[in-house]
């Protein structure tokens, strides 16, 4: 059969789809780029306007260097052993480790353990295994940094000697303030400091005093080693900072040979130029920090005591703006309340935003890494949205996961017309759009269990509460209604059992329709709209069911309360304890992955229970919690299918941010969230009428059309849409004008050659796309209709479709358009055609057939 396809004219959006993941060019690789003569690898491949960050924002950072194709760039990822890691740092590790595989080099891992009070051993795991996880697919070694793990602890002797040729050279000194009196001496951010009057002692005196610090024979407190640089510096960090401090603490490395330790910010320049770091990549909190690590480094160069660094020893510090997320908090001390009050339960609970927390909730690396690549690299400050995180989940997840069927809440159903124990088998594919994960079996018989929410009973306690009415729209289960079992026959509602004492149904009798086996329509039997999941009741699984939602009930939790704890969302987690079931082929994999990991010889840490995950039909993505055991099920929501979270109606909102000023108490009321909303019913597929034709002035292949889309003015006149659309050569431009057209109304406008294109057409072509024709609508159908699927519930489009993960929305709905051997265009989903209809009709093909999307 000759095949043909529907032609989508992509052009118009503008858009481009970039396989796998990559950071836009920004200021730190044309940076690094001009400094080497080395060309990046993996950037997006376009190139910005002229990059004014690098020179105009990131200031004295940019150091002159000589040119060198042979200069191997080095970065670092160097944490404090002090917590868990979280969102925060996800964006460090990602970068760090990106720009070293853009220009072919290495990045260190360091843990700057120098506050032995705050650390340990717990952290230290923890801090590698999530480095190893984020970077997970990345890497072909045990892990993905150069080299062993660096200490700045092993480095101790170096500092110290370091502390010790400062001394002597006169550029730091003893000093005996109390804390009280040093917070005194420093000064404002508005007033200079004073001297102490411990810095002028000689040179003898401050070596016997910070001989004896190391040697314990002073108290905590009562001595500093201190830089000798300018008290009355703008910069406060430049006043005299600290150098050592006393601290009678083991080490977890070095135990107890020490009790002087160095402070974080002598420490660092010191390290990263032992190992030969180039550029040091950091948040913006450290750009004041940068003269004091330049000053140490350029101070210590002479010394010839970093002989271990590269000829130049002083690594280019480059800030970069923090990654802050609404709706969740990053502080550590937040975080650590949040553990230490019960509010989680523990720093890997699902709903925290450490990375072992986003971990055990079946959060994939790759998400992550796309989430940190699209918020990108900038001076500027921002509060992103989580729901941009949700998006790149939701994103990396439909592309990866297997599909399964699981009923969260139950109602049996008991078909009455099957034939006793007999089962049968269907077989669907595991994914749909990766054939290599191969077919799943799903099993079928005379009892099933449905969602209690696709029954409807009209009857019962909602329907009193309705007037006997169901809901605008509902296409699912009804009392003598009837609704298609996916993959499986159509079954009809015919008796009800409740219970007796709330009235609430708990069987149905239903009976089957033999001839509707996977998806068929029988001749003379009208078109069941509605279609939904199951699972076999004597095969089904049992198991539990962790529904996360986001932590906080506010986008900036105690901003308005004062207390952040205040702020928690009440339900964000509801568990269904072993009363979900899911089908057996789930069970299976779940239980093959649990041995899979109990046997692995592996130390690598790469085998997680959460690297199983599926899309549960019309239900969300869910992976598989480490607390589960091969006869005790636990799933985990990673995030539902769309983004529900606080939809609520503009009047609503208008009234919530008048009661914050109106003197009440300003309690914002948190919406219940909607239903997901399926791709097809979210893309605006609207009547329209061409009105005129023009070649674009640039370009032989484009035409430019004004096309009536039903939209109006202010004067409530015609306001026509314009969009240019490759047809130039294929249709004429005189048969174009009057024609009644399908349109997509809900893409983000997109210049093309000049013009901005404001719409989309529909249209069909054969294999060879020499012959083209535009998706016929009645004539009698208004303009700005909104065109539906018959069998669907009705549409409701997006305002526009603009976010990547609605963008991916309209990518899968492109790929299930077809045309009919009628000449129909149908949309194909799980084996289920839908008709694109309209008020008058069916939207047509004029005599193309059998097209696919291509």
């Amino acid at each position: 059969m000759k095949s043909l396809s529907i032609v989508l004219l992509l052009a118009l959006t503008g858009e481009c789809e970039i396989l796998g993941f990559a950071y836009a060019p920004n200021f730190i690789t044309k940076i690094i780029q001009e400094q080497t003569n080395i060309e990046p690898q993996g950037l997006l491949s376009f190139d910005p306007e002229a990059d004014s960050e690098s020179s105009e924002v990131n200031g004295d950072s940019t150091k002159e260097a000589s040119p060198s194709s042979s200069q191997i760039v080095k970065t670092r990822f160097p944490p404090e052993p002090n917590g868990y890691l979280h969102l925060g740092h996800a964006k460090a590790v990602s970068f760090n480790f990106a720009v070293a595989r853009m220009f072919g080099g290495a990045c260190n891992m360091r843990l700057d353990d120098t506050n032995p009070s705050k650390e340990d051993e717990e952290y230290v795991n923890s801090i590698l295994e999530d480095v190893k996880w984020i970077q997970q697919g990345l890497f072909d070694d045990e892990k993905p940094w150069e080299g062993e793990v660096r200490k700045t602890s092993s480095y101790f002797d170096t500092i110290y000697d370091c502390a010790v040729a400062l001394i002597k050279s006169g550029d730091a000194y003893i000093d005996s303030l109390t804390a009280e009196e040093m917070r005194e001496y420093r000064g404002t951010l508005t007033e200079p400091g004073k001297e102490s009057p411990y810095r002028t002692r000689s040179i003898e005196e401050n070596l016997q005093l910070f001989e004896g610090m190391r040697n314990g024979d002073f108290e905590e407190g009562t001595h500093v080693l201190r830089a000798k640089i300018d008290m009355a510096s703008p910069n406060i960090n430049m006043r005299d900072p600290t150098l050592y401090r006393i601290k009678h603490e083991s080490h977890q490395e070095t135990g107890d040979k020490w009790c002087i330790y160095p402070m974080y910010d002598f420490s660092h320049p010191i390290s990263d130029a032992l190992e030969g770091i180039t550029h040091s990549l950091c948040t913006l909190e450290f750009e004041d920090h940068r003269p004091f690590y330049d000053w140490t480094v350029e101070k210590l160069q002479p010394t010839g005591l970093l002989k271990n660094a590269v000829e130049n020893p002083s690594p280019q510090q480059i800030e970069f703006s923090r990654l802050n997320v609404k709706s969740t908090v990053l502080s550590k001390r937040k975080l650590i309340q949040l553990v230490t009050s019960g509010s989680v339960s523990g720093w890997d609970d699902p709903r925290m935003p450490t990375l072992s927390g986003l971990r055990r909730r079946g959060v994939p690396p790759a998400a992550l890494r796309l989430f940190c690549e699209r918020v990108g690299i900038s001076k500027t400050d921002s509060n992103i949205d989580y729901s941009n995180l949700e998006d790149c989940v939701r994103e990396t997840m439909d592309a990866t996961s297997a599909r399964a069927f699981c009923v969260l809440k139950p109602l049996l159903v008991t078909i009455t017309n099957w034939n006793g124990d007999e089962m049968e088998q269907f077989e669907a594919d595991r994914h749909p759009k990766i054939a290599e994960m191969g077919k799943r079996g799903i099993p079928f018989g005379k009892q099933v269990y449905i969602e209690r929410s696709d029954f409807f009973d009209v009857d019962g306690p909602e329907g009193q509460t309705s007037k006997g009415r169901s809901p605008k729209g509902f296409k699912r289960l009804l009392p003598n209604g009837n609704v298609r079992l996916r993959y499986a026959y159509v079954i009809q509602c015919d008796e009800i059992d409740r219970d007796p004492d709330t009235n609430e149904p708990i069987e149905l009798k239903c009976t089957y329709v033999p001839e509707t086996r996977a998806g068929v329509t029988p001749e003379g039997m009208s078109r069941v709209k509605g279609i939904i999941h199951w699972v076999e009741a004597s095969t089904a699984v049992p198991c539990t069911v962790n529904q996360y939602d986001r932590l906080f009930t506010t986008e900036e939790p105690g901003k308005e309360s004062g207390d952040y704890l205040t702020d928690l969302n009440p339900d964000s987690l509801q568990v269904l304890d072993k009363s979900a079931f899911v089908e057996p082929s789930v069970a299976l994999d779940a239980k093959a992955k649990l041995e899979e990991i109990g046997t692995s010889s592996t130390s690598s840490g790469t085998l997680y229970p959460s690297s199983l995950a599926y899309q549960f039909e019309r239900s969300g993505y869910f992976a598989l919690d480490k607390d589960s055991s091969a006869d005790d099920l636990v799933f985990n929501r990673v995030t539902t299918l769309r983004d529900t979270w606080g939809v609520t109606d503009k009047k609503q909102n208008a009234q919530q941010q008048r009661s914050r000023g109106g003197g009440g108490r300003g309690q914002k009321q948190q919406s219940k969230p909607q239903e997901p909303v399926e791709d097809a019913r979210r893309v605006a597929l609207r009547a329209a009428t061409i009105l005129s034709v023009l070649p674009h002035p640039e370009a032989d292949s484009l035409l430019v059309c004004e096309v009536d889309c039903g939209d109006k003015g202010d004067d409530g006149g015609t306001q026509p849409r314009t969009v240019v659309a490759g047809l130039a050569g294929k249709i004429p431009a005189e048969d174009l004008v009057g024609q009644k057209v399908v349109t997509v109304t809900n893409l983000k406008p997109a210049k093309m050659r000049g013009i901005m294109s404001t719409a989309m057409l529909l249209a069909a072509s054969d294999e060879s796309d020499e012959k083209v024709e535009l998706l016929k609508v009645p004539e009698s159908v208004p303009n700005g209709e909104l065109l539906q699927f018959e069998g669907k519930e009705p549409s409701q489009p997006d305002e526009m479709l603009k976010s990547k993960g609605a963008l991916k929305a309209w990518e899968r709905v492109k790929a299930c358009l077809q045309s009919s051997k009628d000449g129909d265009a149908i949309y194909v989903s799980a084996e289920e055609a839908f008709r694109m209809t309209s008020s008058a009709g069916p939207i047509k093909t004029e005599t193309l057939r059998e097209a696919v999307i291509q």
